[in-house]
């Protein structure tokens, strides 16, 4: 049944200008203004620090109604020689709101005339992007300031052995887990953006206004030269996948693959890890394999059959839907607020493995994904917070992962990647419907 409201109702998705947010901090040195009205910037810190739990300047050019009206370049101008005497950022991102896309204001070119202005500036990477906030999602926002980056950093010289690696928006601990796997290849990896320290910190004493952390910009200039690129992204076009532009630029080779979560997933790219880095796999993922079968067999009968609802970024909807096929669940709903024809594709070939022809939601809202739960008669939710109201309003539990995650605490540290964090993955799930039953039941410990 097609869907009879021609509004949206909370938007399964967030909007574009807080995807460059994320990516710039993960850029070593690096701070971001917003070029729109304050509401803006403190939206996206709220936003982001609810999930981290971690304190995040995002600076504004605090645009009024004058601004709207006649034009915001002097606040842009303004604001960038603010954040540079206070930060004194390396790197800084100027990202575009809905307000000022829609007045026009040119801020490639508003930069090239302050920096004509105050050649002094010239010193520090200013980078603009445009993330229109009525265009798009956050994980647009995302992978446009990550090519962004690389367009002005990127600078190809004599090849080295690296691997390029772009995962995309992950949590803190998957962008730990994916330096381990890289350091037991033996092979330096060069991850873009590296959130790992800068939005996961420790306390050492002080407050610092940039935090450290993010992948360096040398490191970012040598992106040109690596022996090739892997990046989780099957979904977005080329013109948004980073591994797409350093192989038509710089001839980097690039392998896009799924998210490595579910053991399909995972195979594919320890595979393919071996094949870049002409190493063996190392036993110890050998073992964690092993391992995840193991647990797969023993949670089978708990998992067997259930009907789930899986939402949120296009790329993670399709990376778990593949490991809820792996671990017998059926994805009865598969669901984005962004997604193209690709992800549709994706999606069907994914559950075509099983036989199972899911529901596939892009462009959606989540009163469409409380209906169509409802009408296929879910009996769990995988997605981030944001579906909460969901899952109160039908009385079935919530597998929270992913992002935003608000209303728990340790988002951040969530290993959703790999045969360990697949293992996490089962073990939450699982546990989560036992609690499910005992609860239904009455009573609580039993044999199960």
């Amino acid at each position: 049944m097609a869907k009879s409201s021609v509004s949206t109702t909370n938007a399964c998705k967030l909007c574009r200008p807080l995807g460059a947010c994320l990516a710039f901090r993960g850029i070593e040195g690096s701070m971001v203004l917003l070029h729109g009205s304050q509401g803006c910037s403190t939206y996206m810190r709220r936003y982001i620090s609810g999930h981290f739990r971690e304190p995040v300047d995002i600076a504004s050019s605090a645009l009024s109604e004058t601004q709207a009206v006649y034009g915001g370049a002097a606040n842009l101008k303004q604001g960038i020689r603010n954040v540079v005497a206070k930060y004194a950022p390396a790197v800084l991102g100027v990202a575009t709101t809905c307000l000022t896309e829609t007045i026009g204001d040119n801020i490639g070119m508003i930069i090239a005339e302050l920096l004509e202005e105050e050649p002094e500036l010239r010193e520090i990477e200013i980078i603009p992007v445009s993330t229109p906030s009525y265009s798009g999602s956050h994980m647009d926002g995302f992978r446009d300031s990550c090519i962004a980056i690389l367009e002005r950093l990127a600078v190809p010289r004599e090849k080295t052995g690296a691997i390029n690696l772009f995962p995309g928006f992950i949590s803190a601990a998957d962008i730990r887990h994916l330096k381990e796997i890289m350091e037991d290849f033996k092979t330096p990896g060069i991850i873009l953006p590296d959130i790992s320290q800068t939005l996961d910190g420790v306390i050492d004493g002080g407050y610092r206004r940039i935090p450290p952390g993010g992948t360096s910009m040398p490191a970012i200039a040598r992106t040109a030269r690596s022996a090739c690129s892997i990046e989780f992204n099957v979904v977005s076009p080329a013109s948004q996948s980073a591994a797409a532009l350093l192989e038509s630029r710089h001839d980097i080779p690039g392998e896009r693959l799924p998210i490595p979560i579910g053991i399909r997933n995972c195979d594919l790219f320890f595979q393919t890890l071996a094949k870049v880095t002409l190493q063996p796999v190392p036993a110890r993922y050998k073992e964690e394999r092993g391992r995840l079968l193991d647990a797969m067999v023993d949670a089978h009968k708990y998992l067997f059959g259930k009907k789930a609802v899986v939402y949120g970024d296009a790329d993670f909807v399709l990376a778990l839907t593949s490991f809820l096929i792996d671990v017998g669940v059926s994805p009865v709903v598969c669901a984005t607020g962004d997604g193209n024809r690709e992800f549709i594709s994706r999606i069907s070939q994914t559950a075509a493995v099983a036989g199972i022809q899911p529901l596939i939601l892009k462009d959606t809202d989540f009163d469409e994904i409380s209906e169509r739960a409802r009408e296929t008669g879910s009996e769990l939710l995988i997605g981030s917070s944001k579906g909460n109201h969901i899952a109160r309003r039908l009385g079935i539990p919530l597998l929270r992962v992913g992002y935003p995650i608000h209303d728990r605490i340790g988002g951040q540290r969530l290993l959703h990647i790999g045969y360990r964090g697949t293992m996490n993955l089962l073990d939450q799930l699982t546990n989560m419907l036992i609690a499910r039953e005992q609860d239904e039941l009455g009573y609580g410990y039993s044999y199960m």
